[in-house]
């Protein structure tokens, strides 16, 4: 697709801070910035990161053009001077990720961003919309595949999404997710991805009965015939013509129904019964396919009740997921002062919400016998994470501790982009649907739980403990100092 310019999609105090930055002689102070959400959305033991391609594109097509420039000024609230030096925007920072694909775990940085502030400020808007929306849309689609383990599924939520870019990235994100297809056909041109539909209730009304329209559709696809037999009565009259065409035409000419859809009623009830009538009448290679909103835990029902289920089409719960929100942020950690890194920290009434800070790395561990990932650990940058031995302390009870050896470590940051010039290549959709596939596995089964999932371990290093108590004790002395000056 053309490459969208999105520099005004940005909220307008971005643009009113970084005018402030400017008058202060900011535009070369490195800041650093970090990108995280509090807690794993829907309820879940993890997350799953996305969004990144979509920052690339952001930052490489990231410019002000004469008109956005005349806007600007029409606010009258920039200097000529400001808007001169937007004019002539490029991003210079360095920009560190967790690939697309990757597990991730509330309260660790996804993204930091070290830039001139400025630089670093304008981008966050758009930054924020694109990890907030991707990481809902992977993460919802990663439960659902999982909870259908074994059933394939089918991504149909292009009609439900809030827009059709809305809906092309939501279908991109289920692709990586694991689904095994889907119906937007922009999706399957732009990525290489398999489309799949069959027909809508429209079509067979506009025939004059059920039987005549599943000829019709047989006739112009013999060999890819799926029949949606639920516009009248599943068992009285879509799967009886559904047999019938199958025998009139398609078996007699050499072809086979390669399957049904079932859009409403008991789809467990009906699946079953359709699937005996099917097989009764030799269809055997018959595939069933159910859709009609389903969610993660009825997709398990259907699974306990060993429902004949060999494919789901889904569309809302992906591009439309329950509790759709992720809340990711993006905070100011520290201030590049000379050649050193000044740890800034945004405090709050409660301890456990104060953001962690300082410029940081994040690690993995894994055990080196199961290949199970132990947890991960928030370190300052310039530390060096021992390869023998390890404890994991919870920063919130730091009596919580966790000895561990035979471990390797993984460092999950990667460099998308150094002093502004792309050094990542961003994988095909496939590959990241294989690393997703593949680093899940690596996730301990109790954290993947669907109700109830065990905590997974994210902590901090001991010095980085210690920095985030100290800088606290320091803003609370500060906020009390003032409050007597008051």
């Amino acid at each position: 697709m053309q490459d969208l310019n999105l520099s005004m999609a940005n909220d307008f105090y971005e643009f009113t801070m970084s005018q402030a930055y400017f008058n202060e002689g900011k535009t070369e102070e490195i800041a650093v910035f970090d990108a995280f959400f509090r807690k794993n959305p829907f309820d879940s033991g993890y997350a799953i990161m996305a969004g990144v391609d979509k920052i690339i594109e952001t930052i490489n097509n990231f410019h002000f053009t004469d008109q956005d420039i005349d806007f600007l000024r029409q606010t009258k609230a920039f200097s000529e001077d400001f808007l001169t030096y937007l004019k002539n925007f490029k991003f210079h920072g360095s920009i560190y990720a967790i690939p697309d694909g990757t597990v991730i775990f509330a309260n660790e940085p996804i993204i930091t961003v070290k830039a001139p502030i400025i630089e670093a400020q304008l981008i966050e808007t758009i930054l924020l919309s694109y990890l907030n929306s991707h990481i809902c849309w992977a993460t919802s689609s990663k439960r659902i595949t999982e909870a259908a383990k074994g059933i394939g599924v089918m991504e149909f939520g292009l009609r439900r999404a809030m827009g059709p870019i809305a809906g092309l990235d939501a279908s991109k994100c289920a692709i990586m997710a694991g689904c095994i297809g889907t119906s937007n056909v922009l999706n399957a041109k732009e990525y290489n991805s398999l489309p799949l539909g069959t027909m809508a209730h429209s079509f067979i009304t506009s025939f004059d009965s059920e039987y005549d329209a599943f000829l019709a559709y047989a006739k112009t696809y013999p060999n890819n015939c799926t029949l949606l037999v639920d516009t009248y009565d599943v068992i009285k009259s879509g799967i009886p013509n559904a047999i019938k065409v199958a025998k009139d035409f398609l078996l007699p000419n050499g072809y086979t129904l390669k399957g049904i859809r079932i859009d409403s009623g008991d789809l467990a009830k009906l699946a079953k019964e359709a699937r005996k009538m099917l097989d009764e009448a030799g269809l055997t290679d018959t595939k069933i396919c159910v859709s009609n909103g389903l969610k993660e835990d009825t997709i398990r029902a259907l699974k306990e009740q060993n429902a004949p289920i060999d494919s789901i089409g889904l569309g809302d719960n992906i591009v439309l997921p329950d509790q759709a929100r992720v809340g990711v942020v993006y905070k100011n950690v520290a201030i590049k002062k000379e050649q050193e890194y000044i740890s800034k920290i945004k405090v709050s009434n409660e301890e456990a919400k104060a953001i962690t800070p300082g410029y940081k790395k994040v690690y993995r561990f894994y055990d080196k016998k199961n290949g199970l990932a132990l947890g991960d650990v928030i370190a300052l940058h310039n530390q060096k994470i021992p390869e023998d031995e390890f404890t994991l302390i919870d920063p919130i009870n730091n009596h919580n501790q966790t000895r561990i050896k035979n471990y390797r470590i993984r460092e999950l940051q990667i460099p998308i982009f150094i002093k502004g010039h792309q050094v990542y290549q961003d994988p095909t959709l496939l590959q990241k649907q294989k690393l997703c596939t593949q680093d899940l596995q690596t996730i301990p089964d109790e954290v993947k739980r669907y109700l109830n999932p065990q905590l997974y371990f994210v902590d901090m290093t001991k010095e980085l403990i210690t920095l985030k108590r100290e800088l606290i004790k320091q803003a609370k002395e500060q906020g009390m100092k003032l409050n007597r000056i008051k």
